[in-house]
């Protein structure tokens, strides 16, 4: 009888196993050569080995010693010291809203030196309405300092002290060429209870030319023109410097947009070339001389550009010229577009306004237009922009009765009529015109000016003097500060907060 199975002994049972061995041999043969490859320990193969990992060397990286750190820690190490934190103390009652709580209240902010003398620079909102300043450097000394000057309309502001100690600055560099996703290393003293002083953030800058913000604390500065960056900026971080891969200072550190009050990676500072044509001023006399060029702005809407042949929606309309202004001899006109003053591209109201502010008195700047299709350049020398405005008080204005007069809040109003428009040579709005300020008054500390028209008081739009009347008698007895939003000497609309 014959088996259905073969014995293990059998001949076909012994091809199989040595089948089976030579194809494990095989699978071990190649898998050896390709680890060996892989495994290359040649001199040829270290030779070629980077330095830094792939994925490190993606990040930014400098040699030191023969060891490879952040550039960021050169930039630190040359800069905080001269980083400060400033202390304001003010009665409560000459503070805004927001600081209020005591007898007395003290608000923290940051400084850098920007001379060996001792001059800092800083926020006005850091410092204003203080009655007494202290800073404090990095070596722990703290210093009696003395308000040089300041400047509301920018949110800016210089105070000294008398150092004893050697002095670190930062060096300035040009805001006007930073690129938008370059380096931004921000220093400052955030959340100055927990004594964080001279903490470090880096980002890059997100967004440049940042305008029409509102922060919600008082008065918003006339003059906008924001870098954006998202590297963390919190409450104390106010005043201290921006800086580039460079370590020079590109800006200074204002203001954050957020929900929750903290940093959520939206930040503004101010462009260190606004603070440099403010800071010679603000040491020599403690106020700023702006350039003035005399137009009101409208708004550039996209069929317009299309008509006049542009490649965007990007330049300032003119509405309207001043009447004998330096915008009218230089030749502009209702309905011109600009494009560019002084060589830097205008792209809204506010970046024209900066820009006219930083001429001086006397400077010829060239402004490039669009009319009628056509590119043109034309010259313009601004005027003193405080001049112009004392030169309003010597306008005879048709007033027919003592009663179309309000004085209001350390203002003289009359309502905005035809008449008046055409008196002062500027095209007609309904709203109420600022004829005088009373110096050191409540206008006047909010930095309103003459020749200021308003259009709204308490989120309610004016038309004349009687408006104003009644929503003065409707908040009597309140010591709430007033939102006003209003028109200014140059054509730009801005929201100023004023305390009764």
């Amino acid at each position: 009888m014959s088996s259905r199975f073969l014995s293990p002994e059998s001949s076909v049972s012994r091809e199989r196993r040595y089948l089976l061995l030579t194809f494990i041999a095989i699978v071990c043969l190649i898998t050896g050569i390709i680890i060996s490859s892989r495994l290359d320990l040649t001199a040829r193969s270290v030779a070629q080995t980077p330095t830094v990992a792939p994925s490190i060397a993606a990040y930014p990286l400098v040699e030191v010693d023969g060891e490879f750190e952040s550039p960021f820690v050169g930039v630190v190490e040359d800069a905080q010291d001269a980083v400060v934190h400033i202390s304001a103390r003010a009665q409560a009652n000459n503070l805004p809203w927001w600081h209020q709580g005591s007898a007395y209240a003290t608000s923290s902010g940051s400084g850098f030196f920007i001379r060996e003398d001792g001059y800092i620079l800083t926020n006005n909102h850091v410092v204003e309405e203080a009655g007494q300043l202290t800073v404090t450097t990095a070596s722990g000394y703290r210093y009696d300092a003395t308000l040089v000057g300041t400047d509301p309309l920018t949110d800016l502001a210089v105070v000294k002290i008398e150092p004893e100690e050697d002095i670190t600055t930062i060096a300035f560099g040009d805001s006007d060429a930073i690129k938008v996703g370059s380096w931004a290393i921000a220093i400052g003293n955030p959340f100055p209870q927990q004594g964080l002083d001279r903490s470090v953030t880096v980002g890059v800058i997100s967004a440049k030319g940042r305008s029409n913000l509102n922060f919600g604390r008082g008065e918003t500065p006339a003059y906008q023109d924001y870098i954006q960056t998202d590297a963390s900026i919190n409450p104390g971080n106010s005043g201290g410097p921006l800086l580039n891969i460079r370590g020079e200072c590109i800006g200074v550190n204002a203001a954050i947009s957020s929900p929750t009050g903290g940093s959520v990676g939206i930040g503004f500072a101010i462009p260190i070339n606004m603070a440099r044509s403010v800071i010679p001023d603000l040491i020599a006399t403690g106020r700023v001389s702006r350039g003035w060029l005399g137009v009101w702005l409208g708004r550039l809407t996209e069929q317009e550009a299309r008509r006049q042949g542009l490649d965007a929606v990007r330049g300032v309309k003119i509405d309207s010229v001043f009447a004998n202004s330096p915008a009218q001899r230089a030749g502009l006109k209702s309905g011109d577009i600009v494009l560019s003053i002084d060589g830097q591209p205008v792209d809204n109201n506010s970046q024209l306004s900066v820009l006219v502010a930083r001429a001086k008195s006397g400077q010829p700047i060239p402004i490039d237009i669009v009319r009628d299709g056509e590119k043109e350049t034309l010259t313009a020398v601004v005027v003193d922009r405080e001049t112009f405005l004392a030169s309003l008080d010597s306008r005879e204005l048709p007033v027919s009765n003592e009663l179309d007069v309000l004085n209001w809040l350390g203002m003289e109003l009359m309502t905005f009529t035809d008449d008046v428009a055409e008196a002062l040579g500027i095209e007609p709005i309904e709203g109420v015109y600022v004829r005088r300020i009373l110096t050191g008054g409540a206008a006047d500390r909010s930095s309103i000016s003459r020749g200021t028209i308003i259009l709204q008081v308490n989120n309610e739009s004016v038309t004349s003097v009687e408006d104003i009347g009644r929503i003065d008698r409707e908040l009597a007895g309140s010591s709430r500060r007033i939102p006003l939003i209003v028109v200014e000497p140059d054509g730009t609309f801005a929201r100023k907060v004023i305390k009764p």
